[in-house]
């Protein structure tokens, strides 16, 4: 197995308002086919996919459970100074996330906050002094 993330598939309530609160964040949906079923976006070398929670259920079968969102994973942006750690947190509340900690500085030196989405999933923004993004957003250790 290659080391790569392909596609990131978040189950969502509402396929409609999941896509809304995405392209409030200033996202562009990469393809238009199929839009009433899963929306695609392409990042940086990565697929991220919304899709109906109770139909990523059905996929993964019964071992699934009820597939509510737990907070064991949490997703991440990185951003290139600490000053748009505060920026992409409003960003992400005036298009209905919300705010579960504010930026601040955080232990490892650099600086951070999370967000909810409307479906329940955890986005840490974060700026790394260590590890700064080269010019297409791209993270590296």
């Amino acid at each position: 197995m290659d080391q790569r993330l392909s596609i990131v598939t978040l189950g969502v309530d509402d396929l409609s308002r999941a896509r809304a609160f995405y392209e409030a964040l200033g996202w562009r949906v990469a393809s238009e086919e199929n839009a009433d079923s899963i929306v695609c976006f392409t990042l940086n070398g990565i697929g991220f996919a919304l899709y109906p929670r109770k139909k990523l259920i059905e996929d993964v079968g019964p071992q699934a459970g009820s597939g509510e969102a737990t907070g064991a994973v949490t997703l991440a942006y990185n951003v290139r100074t600490r000053e748009d750690v505060a920026k992409v947190l409003g960003e992400a509340e005036r298009a209905g996330g919300v705010i579960v900690k504010p930026a601040q500085d955080v232990f490892w030196g650099g600086h951070s906050g999370y967000f909810k989405d409307p479906d329940g999933h955890y986005w840490e923004v974060a700026w790394n002094p260590f590890s700064p993004l080269d010019e297409a957003g791209n993270f590296a250790w």
